[in-house]
């Protein structure tokens, strides 16, 4: 009597959840798009993951983060989620992210050295005047044909902050904001950090936002680079740069970049009680 009992129960319970299941009207949950350019400087196709505004429209400019290690599985879902809710809750505007999916990070983050032993650890590495230039002749064209923009801005953090430290000067006018976290300044013995000075010295003075910080907990060498490139932004003194530095306190290289981004975002666009 137990069993069958049990067996009509089980029969129900089934029943039960093929018709809560038939009444369940599913959906894809759309943040955006995801895109496929085929560079001819880089000579291979490159995926974008491309976040839109709850409320984006074609008609409407939109300010553009480009977003270094911008793959599904590395920044890209956080880093929007960060970007929506300084939307909702801050002064932030609506903005489009452009997350650049990584093939070989260390080609494309890293300049040419001489030095052995990066050559032998890092056997790819040294290619990033192609990806500037594919940044600059190739994606930054085509994410402004397909959509109106405004202010532009690079996000990079460890080999993507030594990248848009390199952008920062040497092509400076690609992007107005600058969030350069945990920058790998160690690379080629610092060449790129003792070039600085005069890099910034030959630079036309532009409207600009520039972000570095570093954590806490992180390597000495990476702590001294990152304050010491501060320092030596400071010394130029840029009349319209915005400068910020912020060291995290509790972080490391790990768990640096969600909460020094939420941080640089808090000086552009500071919370203000609603009226």
């Amino acid at each position: 009597m137990l069993k069958k009992l049990l067996i009509f129960i089980s029969i129900l319970f089934t029943f039960h959840f093929m018709a809560f299941a038939q009444s369940t009207n599913v959906k894809p949950l759309n943040i955006g798009e995801i895109r496929t350019i085929k560079s001819k400087i880089l000579n291979e196709e490159r995926t974008l993951n491309i976040y839109l505004p709850q409320n984006f429209t074609k008609t409407k400019s939109y300010p553009i983060i480009y977003l270094l290690d911008g793959s599904m599985n590395e920044d890209f879902i956080h880093v929007t989620g960060l970007v929506q809710f300084f939307n909702l809750m801050y002064a932030m505007p609506e903005t489009i992210v452009v997350g650049i999916a990584n093939i070989d990070r260390k080609k494309d983050f890293t300049f040419h050295t001489d030095l052995k032993d990066l050559q032998k650890d890092y056997p790819t590495t040294g290619h990033s005047d192609k990806f500037i230039s594919f940044l600059e002749k190739e994606l930054k064209p085509y994410i402004e044909s397909q959509f109106k923009t405004t202010d532009k801005y690079i996000f990079g953090q460890s080999l993507g902050g030594l990248l848009a430290t390199e952008i920062l000067l040497k092509k400076p006018e690609m992007f107005n904001n600058y969030f350069i976290i945990s920058p790998s300044l160690w690379w080629d013995d610092e060449s790129l950090l003792k070039q600085a000075p005069q890099l910034l010295a030959k630079i036309q003075e532009t409207k600009k936002f520039i972000y570095v910080s570093v954590g806490k907990g992180e390597h000495p060498i990476m702590i001294k680079d990152a304050e010491d490139f501060f320092d030596v932004l400071k010394k130029a003194n840029k009349k319209n740069w915005t400068l910020e530095y912020k060291m995290m306190e509790t972080d490391n290289h790990a768990t640096i970049l969600h909460r020094s981004l939420y941080e640089g975002l808090v000086k552009l666009f500071p919370y203000q009680e609603p009226k």
